[in-house]
């Protein structure tokens, strides 16, 4: 990856796996995929995807910016709802292709459904027919979208 964003250029699998050079891959559509945490209980609140400039925004302001694939744009957690995550910890795996953002999560919740977590449902196998159905946790909803995003 180009220095301009800050980062080291990738080097060789020693220097990726052992050094000490934050040398981030991204895909070939230019992303890396972000797990957001919280930092103190490590649940998982959210998977969302960042670029090279979004990234940067986020090591820059100590908040997360991610990048939307569907919207095609930049995206400020909290910038319209308020519910900000503030960054406590950035990881990254053994290859540098995927993050851990260890995060404060200010405000009601991470998912844009109104609940704490993105998470929310657990998979479970059946029998008989051999289906798969997911579960939904007993968890309420923290906030109403409706009246947060101003939409339904």
């Amino acid at each position: 990856m180009d220095c301009m964003h800050g980062f080291a250029p990738r080097g060789g699998k020693v220097e990726i796996e052992e050094g000490s050079e934050f040398s981030p891959k991204f895909d070939v559509d230019g992303l890396i995929p972000a797990m957001a945490m919280d930092a103190k209980t490590r649940e998982p609140l959210m998977l969302a995807y960042m670029n090279a400039e979004s990234l940067r925004r986020t090591l820059e302001i100590g908040e997360a910016v991610y990048w939307s694939r569907s919207r095609k744009e930049y995206w400020h957690k909290g910038a319209t709802s308020g519910h900000i995550q503030k960054i406590v910890e950035i990881r990254t795996d053994c290859d540098q292709d995927a993050l851990v953002l260890y995060v404060e999560q200010i405000g009601a919740g991470a998912c844009h459904t109104g609940r704490n977590s993105c998470f929310y449902r657990k998979v479970v196998t059946g029998t008989g027919e051999f289906r798969t159905t997911l579960v939904g946790s007993a968890e309420e909803k923290a906030f109403d979208p409706a009246t947060v995003y101003g939409k339904a």
